[in-house]
């Protein structure tokens, strides 16, 4: 059975080690990324305020070896479901089952004035531009803006405001800075009430301003102005943002979207083509953009391939995930979460404990040991 995955991030990386566990040298699966390596969404924050290196945070692909499957650094150029095919710049793939796996992309230019008037953070380059930037910022109003309501990682820009405090003081420049973050959900966290309420008293402990159910219109990069839906203009010295979030074009330009991202059965991940599923942040599903949801998707997927080979029971996708957040101070919080197993979204928080920071280091490291053997 040939298999072909587009995309080598938390679900491309999950389904093909499943693939190759189960199946060895029985399946054929090429697994097809642009990038030479993988990077752990949460390490762009470390980066950003000087915690470790760009190259510290680069996991190689050149390290992922694993029975059955064929690692190919290659850009995706087209992917055509009808026949099950991906074309690159360098060849073409054709499947028994397609994978596509290619994960979120960001449109900076979506919100008006952001690309000369903001900073994104949410890219390797973005925290890396800002971790030259920030040790010049002298204090002043600091605005972390979040441009759209679906995006990857939801705790990260409550953890960029609560870590840029921390930086700040640090420097002794806090007392003469403003800090603010703005979104366009009800709550920083709204999947859990508990863990939002956490966010918010923290918040305000730090004296950290929070602007909730508030879309931004625009940025005025000359006047130093962030432009919000409800007629607010925040003036600003620094403004980080996380930027709208789009499918690729070339899933755009397949004919598997519908409505800017890939509709999947919620139970299965199979879109509406034959032998063709689709998992994580590219998809329509329900659950938030984040690699843990990916990664679960991606287990499911992959059972499903193993059953044509092996039989045996399939489980449903439940949409589980996981996440940690950043309190500063090395203050760490959990939140576990269920989007699809009932019939509405549950969720469990663990409130900031001594051992939160060494179980996030195990996440990594397990991830890290699991798919690279680092």
């Amino acid at each position: 059975m040939k298999v072909v995955i587009a995309g080598a991030g938390f679900g491309g990386l999950e389904t093909a080690t499943c693939l190759s566990e189960a199946l060895g040298s029985d399946v054929d699966v090429t697994l097809v990324d642009k990038n030479d390596s993988f990077v752990i969404g949460y390490s762009k924050l470390d980066v950003m305020f000087g915690r470790t290196t760009a190259e510290a945070i680069h996991w190689p692909y050149r390290a992922f070896a694993k029975a059955g499957v064929t690692f190919r650094q290659e850009t995706i150029t087209a992917i055509d479901p009808g026949a099950r095919r991906v074309t690159t710049a360098k060849g073409t793939y054709d499947a028994d089952v397609l994978v596509v796996a290619l994960g979120a992309d960001y449109d900076v230019s979506a919100t008006p004035g952001l690309v000369d008037g903001g900073h994104e953070f949410y890219s390797v380059a973005g925290a890396v531009k800002l971790r030259d930037i920030l040790p010049t910022f002298q204090g002043g109003t600091v605005v972390i803006g979040v441009m759209t309501p679906h995006y990857k990682c939801p705790p990260a820009p409550s953890e960029a405001a609560m870590l840029m405090h921390e930086y700040l003081t640090g420097r002794g420049l806090r007392g003469r800075s403003r800090i603010i973050m703005t979104t366009a959900m009800p709550s920083p966290l709204p999947v859990s009430k508990e863990a939002g309420d956490a966010i918010l008293a923290r918040f305000e402990q730090l004296g950290i301003e929070c602007h909730v159910a508030v879309m931004p219109t625009r940025v005025d990069g000359a006047a130093r102005l962030f432009h919000l839906s409800n007629g607010v203009a925040l003036d600003y010295d620094l403004l980080l943002a996380v930027p709208v979030h789009v499918a690729p074009p070339v899933v755009l330009e397949s004919g598997l979207a519908e409505g800017g991202w890939i509709p999947v059965d919620r139970a299965t991940l199979r879109t509406r083509f034959p032998d063709v599923y689709a998992i994580g942040d590219v998809t329509s599903v329900g659950t938030p953009r984040a690699g843990t949801f990916a990664e679960g998707a991606g287990r499911v997927v992959a059972a499903e391939i193993i059953a044509r080979s092996r039989g045996g029971d399939v489980a449903r996708y439940q949409g589980d995930g996981h996440c940690y957040i950043e309190f500063g101070e090395k203050e760490l919080a959990e939140i576990s979460v269920n989007f699809l197993g009932g019939p509405k979204p549950t969720s469990e928080y663990i409130g900031t404990t001594p051992e939160g920071a060494a179980r996030k280091r195990l996440f990594g490291s397990t991830r890290a040991s699991r798919w690279f053997g680092l």
